[in-house]
């Protein structure tokens, strides 16, 4: 078959050709990849069609509203400076007319309830409760306080201030006060159905009861008090029992440190009136018996039918159950190889809506698709699909509806709503996304390989387009470690920004191979805890050694200009990296990392029988164990209110690579804490970061 170029068709293909070299050869700036606005706080009124969420967007955190059917993004509340306070614990109450949240803290970190001030207000700043009208107005201070909860009735809110619980009416029409007194720390209140009582727990430093609060004429409850820590309190649909989470106080005999073994739980009811309590299931005596660690922990919920639904990560995955709140056997609502995270009941807790990673396509393990499931049989149906994400849903419109938030590889999380019976969903709030943020961004390829004990590895690939010739490259290690990246825009504040920074490198010219190491979750219990890892032997490092490898082996890549770069555990992992293999790792930015786990907050009992050999093991599992060998150049960021990985870990190893004259760049950040909770630092930790790795790897 013959072809004939005409003038007209010339044009065009002219025309195409430059288009395709403007895409591939597109570059943005940082603060235009980091600008979009990432949705919080996801809540909905159930028996009404409305929603809310907070936006930070460049540091500006605000709450926005939404009404069906359309679901318009409305701004609510207007603050407009960047000052580090973030919008926490956001409701709407049952009436629909009022919504309640917190601002300030840092509630990602171990002290939430903490005054954050990375702005230096010189007078200070506060965590404090606010109420909001959703058809609009101006916020009322409800007081300092934390962790509210309102009344079935709409009219009080409860909340928590120095350990104690307040109240205060929801419209603000008169000053919060105590709502009763008694020892401990207290917390995770409950209201019970009618909003009569209110179930709290009282934690006290070795044990912990679970209280009922009634009146102040009546005594305060205290249901099956023992020398354990109870928590996790949910009420009958009646209000006539509660279900709790048991599991040992503490001490004892002084037990191995390096050994595995099994964390024990159970769940338990009482009976509000007479007291009398039951051990309804106890954990199996296994290590994936033990009491779960992921998202929402045991998410213990009492639900229609007179059943106890909860997470178990008993048959090696994080997975629904479900059992008869008078005994019985539980039943497997989810089987199959995948977690489940982020469940959402329906209004007359008949079914369950959560985010899973799983699906028809076998990619999606790397993914987060919606599913839903009765609360009494396992008839579970995927309600999304596709290349993108789907996360944190709420149900609305008398369960009829979910709204959650989604994200694709090239589009920021943003909320959508789906009617339940079509499957279809609408976007809300896009044209919150600036005109100037990036469309055409890289679309992460999965990637696997093996580690050299035989272990499965999943990572997600970033590769630069119409970039000719041997390329550099980069290892990019998340934190928690608790955390799985998955192929598209991340559902988590922290890891949204690092997704954006690693489009930022590609378009620089890298090539960014973001790993889902050992100790991460999605893949089953022994990944997520496997034996000898952290402060046990760091076994999860080979798995990073073998990324960088597989990189080296790229017919793209120049296996001599590759990086490294991570977070919190990501930049414990970062230094190891440096230190044991900087022949591999030619130049890397440690962020927030552990570098020495014996200066770690938790510290190492003295009283355990193996402590001499925990101890040894964990400082030989630390980057300042191994400056000796290190010689690569790396770029060290801390923030000095880190409530998470304390600021002395990188003081520490700056000493010690200053004692050995290893070259070393720092940026220190004085009063923000592990989440840059101001937007600029969040974009000046990124540019150096960005900065840093250009100068040394891309102008080699």
């Amino acid at each position: 078959m013959r072809y004939i170029i005409t003038k007209k068709n010339f044009l065009c293909i002219f025309i195409l050709l430059l288009l395709i070299n403007r895409v591939s050869a597109q570059k943005f700036k940082l603060d235009e990849v980091l600008s979009y606005p990432f949705p919080t706080e996801l809540t909905s009124c159930a028996q009404q069609s409305k929603i809310a969420w907070a936006v930070n967007q460049k540091g500006l955190r605000n709450i926005y509203v939404a009404t069906g059917p359309y679901y318009n993004a409305v701004q609510l509340s207007h603050y407009s400076t960047d000052d580090g306070q973030e919008i926490t614990s956001l409701s709407i109450s049952a009436n629909g007319r009022s919504l309640v949240y917190v601002r300030g803290g840092d509630h990602s970190s171990s002290e939430g309830g903490v005054p954050v001030n990375p702005g230096f207000d010189p007078a200070g700043t506060k965590v404090q409760v606010w109420t909001i009208p959703f058809a609009g107005g101006e916020p009322h201070l409800l007081g300092e306080g934390d962790y509210p909860v309102i009344s079935p009735k709409s009219d009080n809110v409860a909340f928590v201030k120095s350990g104690q619980v307040w109240l205060a009416p929801i419209n603000g029409s008169a000053a919060a006060k105590p709502m009763f007194s008694t020892r401990g720390n207290n917390g995770s209140l409950q209201w019970s159905p009618n909003g009569d009582k209110l179930a709290f727990v009282s934690s006290r430093v070795d044990h912990a009861f679970i209280g009922i609060f009634t009146d102040t004429a009546t005594p305060i409850q205290w249901l099956a008090p023992s020398f354990s820590k109870d928590a996790s309190p949910r009420w009958s649909a009646d209000g006539s029992q509660i279900a709790f989470v048991r599991t040992p106080g503490t001490g004892g005999e002084p037990d191995s440190i390096l050994t595995r073994k099994h964390l024990p739980w159970a769940i338990w009811t009482a009976n509000v009136a007479s007291g009398k309590s039951t051990r309804l299931w106890e954990a199996p005596k296994t290590l994936a018996g033990s009491i779960p660690t992921t998202d929402g922990g045991v998410n213990l919920n009492w639900a229609a039918g007179n059943r106890i639904v909860f997470i178990s990560y008993q048959d090696g995955w994080p997975h629904l159950y479900s059992l008869p709140a008078s005994g019985g056997q539980a039943t497997l609502l989810t089987p199959g190889n995948f977690m489940v995270e982020q469940i959402e009941f329906s209004d007359d807790k008949k079914f369950i809506v959560f985010s899973a990673n799983t699906g028809t396509d076998k990619q999606d393990i790397d993914r987060r698709h919606l599913a839903r499931v009765s609360a009494d049989k396992p008839d579970m149906q995927m309600l999304t699909s596709g290349n993108g994400i789907e996360a944190y849903p709420v149900i609305t419109e008398n369960s009829a509806a979910v709204v959650f938030l989604s994200s694709t590889a090239q589009r920021p999380l943003i909320p959508a709503h789906m009617q339940l019976r079509s499957k279809n969903f609408k976007l809300i709030g896009e044209e919150l996304i600036p005109a100037n943020f990036p469309r055409q961004l890289a679309i992460p390829k999965q990637v696997i390989f093996n580690a050299p004990d035989g272990t499965e590895v999943h990572a997600q690939l970033f590769e630069p387009a119409g970039v000719k010739g041997k390329r550099p490259a980069i290892v990019y290690i998340h934190g928690g470690p608790q955390r799985q990246m998955v192929l598209g825009w991340h559902f988590m504040d922290y890891y949204s920004i690092d997704y954006a920074l690693n489009q930022y490198l590609v378009s620089l010219g890298f090539d960014v191979l973001s790993v889902n190491y050992r100790t991460g979750v999605g893949y089953g219990y022994e990944f997520n805890k496997p034996a000898n890892a952290g402060a046990k032997g760091a076994s999860e490092y080979q798995d990073i050694k073998t990324a960088g490898q597989w990189l080296a082996t790229q017919p793209q890549i120049d296996g001599t200009r590759i990086g490294i770069y991570g977070g919190s555990y990501g930049g414990f992992l970062t230094g190891l990296g440096l230190a044991h293999d900087s022949k591999l790792f030619a130049a890397g930015v440690d962020i927030h990392g552990v570098n020495n786990w014996l200066k770690a907050s938790s510290g190492i009992p003295e009283s355990a029988p193996d402590a001499a050999l925990a101890t040894k093991i964990a400082f030989q599992s630390s980057p300042a164990a191994w400056v000796s060998t290190w010689t690569s150049p790396v770029l060290l960021i801390h923030a000095d209110d880190d409530r998470n990985v304390q600021f002395t870990q990188t003081v520490d190893l700056t000493r010690r690579l200053e004692s050995k004259g290893i070259p070393f760049e720092y940026l220190s950040i004085p009063d923000d804490t592990h989440h840059w909770m101001k937007y600029s630092n969040a974009l000046t930790v990124s540019e150096a970061t960005a900065e840093f790795l250009k100068r040394k790897l891309l102008s080699k």
